[in-house]
């Protein structure tokens, strides 16, 4: 019988390869990478026992793997909602059309550098004095959620309130400060952290960066209480010990507000 390939099959492989290199993306480093790795191996048993016509087995794993599908729901819920995020975010940065503007909540319009300088001059002071501070930037995801925890502020970005929200004294230092549309929206806000294993060198607030980088598309800045580097985390990466130049580069070419 001959065997014909066709570009249907050719765009199919393509297609399933590009999701599994994506999932591999955002799980590897994870406990849940080795858990994808069993639940994968069962299935390649399973189609190894149909192709030898083993019927028990066959409908053993059958059964396990149709039971497996809401148990990937549950395992990789985490994982699954950072895959859609992803999607979802290209989709919308990439859309330029009237409609994709018309549902977006951020705006359009360039606006004033003056709150990525604030930033960056408070950062640059916090890293001199090896003060500890975690500032998530929002993009297209809404930070109100992450909110609850902490202590609404609503106030302009400013070098002098973001030293004064991370000074050690102060009742407000522990935690993160959110800004979105270029105000503080709050301080003190717990943050979800990463399931990744990291470098010992990383703290619980690099952890948390990562974490919230995982489940929003937010820019998140770390200055780090150890050593006074500056680090930006971006969709679960970690660029560190950046310069308050690099830092600045970053913001102004985000155009995030």
């Amino acid at each position: 019988m001959p065997f014909h390939i066709t570009a249907l099959d050719v765009f199919d492989i393509v297609l399933v390869a590009g999701i599994l290199f994506q999932l591999y993306r955002l799980i590897r480093g994870t406990a849940a990478f080795s858990i994808f790795i069993g639940i994968f191996f069962i299935y390649i048993s399973w189609i190894v026992a149909k192709a030898l016509g083993m019927e028990l087995i066959s409908a053993l794993l059958g059964q396990v793997i149709g039971v497996g599908v809401i148990a990937l729901i549950i395992v990789f819920q985490q994982e699954v909602r950072r895959f859609l995020l992803v999607l979802g975010t290209k989709y919308v940065s990439g859309s330029r059309s009237s409609l994709g503007r018309f549902f977006s909540s951020v705006k359009g319009e360039k606006v004033s550098t003056r709150e990525a300088e604030e930033i960056v001059r408070a950062c640059e002071a916090m890293s001199s004095g090896k003060t500890g501070a975690l500032i998530v930037i929002g993009r297209k995801s809404s930070l109100d959620l992450y909110s609850d925890g902490g202590e609404i502020i609503k106030a302009r970005v400013s070098a002098e309130l973001l030293e004064t929200i991370f000074f050690k004294n102060t009742p407000l230092h522990d935690g993160a400060v959110l800004i979105e549309g270029g105000l503080i929206l709050a301080a003190r806000c717990p943050l979800p952290t990463t399931d990744k294993i990291m470098p010992p060198r990383f703290g619980m607030r690099h952890r948390a960066a990562v974490g919230m980088s995982e489940n929003t598309d937010a820019l998140i800045l770390v200055v780090s209480e150890e050593s006074g580097y500056i680090s930006v985390v971006d969709s679960g990466e970690i660029r560190e010990n950046i310069t308050p130049n690099e830092l600045r580069n970053v913001l102004l070419m985000e155009k995030i507000w």
